[in-house]
């Protein structure tokens, strides 16, 4: 089985592969598609050059490996994708052939977090739109909502939530995605230095805390219209 988790920026998705990774069936992809989205947006993100150097920048090469053989004889290759690396005139329907999820976060939560190293112009930059567009492309295709998740109600139960998004997805849930060992992995992408500092010191998910967050009055506006996306997943997601 293939699952292609697509999340946000800043959205628990690095300890969503470190969950599946853990288990003793699953093999993992991180972000193939990174730098396809640099190259063609000239985002600046740090380590750029070196992810452009570390995998395909051409989508079609990348949708065949992500739609090709699961490596290393495992049964199960989970792949962690950013829904905003999905830019507008690429062809996802290649998503047909997995099992897609979506993983969703309060855009209060993600937009001062995704903030405080780059700036928020747009709201294409946080994935919310193209979270819907895959929800509305399998819903067409498929007849049916792929499993949405909400990163607060798995840090705030995490066995129950995986439990029931292994149901969802039709394979077992094993204990072992519930903590794993600190540090980094070979399978982590060269920018992990960058981003998964807080990652690299955990041994799962950490307990939810609720935070008073403001919102910069500059963001208010894609804010609002993240937050109008946000409620229609959120909505539809496991758990509701």
């Amino acid at each position: 089985m293939i699952i292609a988790m697509w999340s946000g920026p800043r959205n628990l998705s690095t300890a969503m592969m470190r969950s599946f990774e853990n288990r003793e069936d699953t093999v993992v992809l991180d972000e193939p598609f990174y730098a396809h989205y640099l190259k063609k947006t000239d985002i600046q993100h740090p380590g750029r050059e070196a992810v452009l150097k570390s995998q395909s920048a051409n989508w079609h090469k990348v949708v065949e490996l992500c739609s090709g053989p699961i490596p290393n004889g495992s049964s199960i290759w989970y792949q962690k994708h950013m829904a905003q690396h999905n830019l507008s005139g690429c062809d996802i329907t290649w998503i047909s052939g997995v099992k897609n999820c979506v993983l969703i976060r309060d855009p209060k939560y993600v937009i001062p977090s995704y903030g405080k190293q780059f700036s928020v112009t747009n709201e294409r930059l946080l994935g919310y739109i193209q979270q819907i567009e895959i929800i509305e492309y399998i819903e067409q295709k498929h007849g049916k909502t792929p499993p949405i998740i909400d990163a607060t109600d798995i840090l705030k139960d995490p066995e129950d939530l995986l439990r029931k998004l292994c149901f969802e997805i039709e394979i077992e849930f094993s204990p072992r995605m519930l903590s794993w060992p600190k540090g980094g992995r070979e399978t982590d992408g060269v920018w992990a230095p960058y981003w998964y500092s807080s990652v690299y010191e955990s041994t799962g998910f950490k307990p939810y805390m609720e935070k008073e967050i403001k919102i910069d009055e500059n963001l208010i506006t894609i804010y609002n219209n993240c937050m109008e996306h946000y409620k229609k997943m959120y909505e539809k997601r496991i758990g509701a």
